[in-house]
């Protein structure tokens, strides 16, 4: 890709990887620095042109289009204070990157967090020119997450998803007894804010999104259950919501969580919300050959599940 030239007009031709991209998403992605109100004025006043025609704003690029960018004046940014990350590789090739996110680490900046893993990945690995996130985890939920090194990944990444073609199961330790080998919870769940600002999910009646998960009982112990949950939907907070509200909430939740119970855990080990993505099975997105992925139980999970155990 050209340089963009604060001085003169600067002219870029779209590749495949960014072809069906809209052009405002486009233009906020290279001209970094830049406000989008800019963007949108340039783009209404037609200053960018696109194979020498004026587009709008909805416009989607083809490979081999041209661009012309007029002279922007890029804020100068600090040098970065993102530190470069590096993640557990579970898969990787040209199209897609799969890590093992420990707890603790946010997935983006943003809410109070000023960094996360991809803008520590995109710090540590400069030459790679297009990296995003597939889908997210909570900040103290562990393991599998995907990322795209293409665009065309990342768009067929996402379509398998709407598709529910993904099969993605996690680990939870739920607090209490459940009773029966599993069960299916489809529960509606509407998103808010609490007076603070801090994002919550509530199960809603009439106007949440629907959300189902599957449960199975993997092993029982004396006031705690660990349980495989597999996710049909990916609703923010689904596995925790519909753990809470099923009478069994899981350990170390300090959301939707037993509080008391919490400070109980941690001065026996337990530090951090029992919650494990722990394996991930689909077709590649580009050449459709199956994948199947894991990512081991973390070993302070381990050493608190053995503590449960008789002579623990």
């Amino acid at each position: 890709m050209t340089d963009i030239r604060k001085d003169s007009v600067s002219f870029l031709k779209v590749d495949e990887a960014d072809a069906g991209q809209r052009i405002d998403n486009y233009l906020v992605r290279i001209l970094k620095g830049v406000p989008k109100s800019h963007v949108y004025r340039i783009l209404r006043s037609g200053e960018v042109r696109v194979n020498k025609g004026r587009v709008d704003a909805s416009y989607r690029l083809q490979a081999e289009d041209e661009l012309r960018i007029p002279p922007i004046r890029i804020a100068e940014r600090a040098p970065s204070a993102v530190p470069p990350g590096s993640f557990p590789v579970v898969y990787e090739d040209n199209a897609m990157l799969v890590i093992d996110k420990p707890a603790g680490v946010a997935v983006h900046g943003g809410s109070g967090v000023s960094f996360g893993v991809i803008e520590q990945l995109r710090q540590a690995h400069p030459d790679w020119k297009y990296l995003e996130l597939v889908h997210r985890l909570d900040r103290e939920t562990s393991g599998l997450l995907m990322l795209a090194k293409k665009r065309s990944a990342l768009v067929k990444l996402h379509d398998m998803m709407r598709d529910n073609v993904p099969d993605k199961r996690y680990l939870a330790l739920g607090i209490g007894q459940w009773q029966g080998a599993g069960k299916a919870v489809k529960l509606p769940l509407f998103k808010f804010h609490t007076p603070e600002g801090e994002r919550r999910v509530k199960v809603a009646d009439g106007d949440g999104q629907s959300a189902h998960t599957i449960f199975t009982v993997v092993e029982r112990f004396e006031a705690f259950t660990l349980v495989e949950a597999r996710l049909k939907t990916g609703r923010t907070h689904q596995i925790r919501v519909h753990m809470q509200a099923s009478g069994h909430a899981i350990a170390g939740d300090e959301k939707y969580g037993d509080f008391a119970l919490n400070k109980e855990l941690a001065r026996r080990g337990l530090k951090r919300m029992f919650l494990h993505a722990r394996s991930l099975t689909l077709p590649h997105p580009l050449t459709g050959d199956p994948l199947k992925l894991e990512a081991p139980l973390p070993a302070e999970l381990e050493r608190f599940l053995a503590t449960l155990r008789p002579h623990g």
